[in-house]
């Protein structure tokens, strides 16, 4: 079994599920929850629960709160290097969904965006091992250097290495071209169809995925309720198969990232990539029907 190194963000989600539609400048009633979340977290915590080896690196508050994201981690089977700040609080995240179930987030990085080269421990970067990296990570200027370093560290130790392309707006406040830069090296690019335009300017996630082998040996295009596809640069059509069907989504929070802790492990195993995208579809329906972006503990 290929251990997983996920360098990303841990953060809590406060979850705001509206009953009624927005009174914008009013009250609207809602049901408030709180979660463990963070994109790179997320997908740490499903790849243990699926029974992976998982080993996860950021950064947290030296609050209640990070310490409650950290045992959680651990009771997930997640080996959890985490490293406490003692000026920034754990990072937050609000989550916003209307009562139509579209979701608007509000991040607060906190300890996230102080991810340093220096806390990367060495002993996780070896050869036969894997590096998962959050976008979050890389487009988050303050944890940009230790984004860097991990690649750099992973490329040196001859790992194979996959990224996330996080969110469509930071990656396009950020730009395409630098996004592409960084991550030039990764063998497989995770993004959804929004992502992928801003990568590419294509409307068609096919498109946008051919598109992108000129800078990743192999693309992997969540397209929601469609499934998701995958390309390679030396193939001439994309695989592609369909989302599972669920009788009623309960959240869509964390859904990519559990796809992308579906994917890995039958991708890392060699198998056919209509495997891998069945399996990430299969874990993907999962989370729909679960509050949060984790799984049940």
């Amino acid at each position: 079994m290929t251990r997983v190194v996920v360098v990303g963000d841990l953060m809590t989600d406060a979850v705001a599920r509206a009953r009624f539609p927005l009174a914008r400048a009013s009250d609207t009633p809602a049901v408030v929850t709180m979660h463990g979340g963070g994109s790179g977290a997320n997908i740490a915590s499903w790849l243990a629960v699926e029974g992976s080896e998982v080993a996860f690196i950021g950064r947290r508050g030296a609050d209640i709160t990070g310490r409650n994201r950290d045992m959680e981690l651990m009771g997930y089977g997640v080996d959890a290097r985490l490293v406490m700040d003692p000026e920034r609080p754990t990072g937050t995240c609000v989550v916003l969904v209307t009562h139509k179930g579209e979701r608007t987030m509000l991040s607060d990085p906190g300890a996230n965006a102080a991810l340093s080269p220096e806390d990367l421990p060495r002993d996780l970067f070896t050869q036969g091992s894997h590096l998962h990296m959050s976008g979050y990570t890389l487009i988050c200027e303050g944890s940009r250097d230790a984004a860097l370093a991990a690649l750099d560290l992973a490329r040196r130790a001859g790992m194979s290495i996959s990224v996330d392309c996080a969110s469509s707006a930071p990656v396009e406040r950020t730009g395409a071209e630098p996004f592409l830069e960084w991550t030039h090296g990764a063998k497989l690019l995770f993004a959804n169809a929004d992502q992928a335009k801003v990568l590419t300017g294509r409307d068609d996630p096919e498109a946008a995925a051919k598109v992108l082998t000129a800078w990743f040996p192999q693309v992997v295009i969540k397209c929601n309720a469609d499934g998701a596809l995958w390309y390679s640069n030396n193939r001439s059509d994309a695989v592609k198969v369909p989302a599972e069907q669920v009788e009623r989504v309960v959240d869509g929070t964390g859904a990519g990232d559990a796809f992308a802790a579906g994917f890995l492990p039958s991708w890392l195993d060699g198998k056919q990539p209509a495997d891998a995208l069945a399996a990430g579809n299969a874990l993907a329906a999962k989370c729909l029907v679960n509050l949060g972006a984790r799984p049940r503990l």
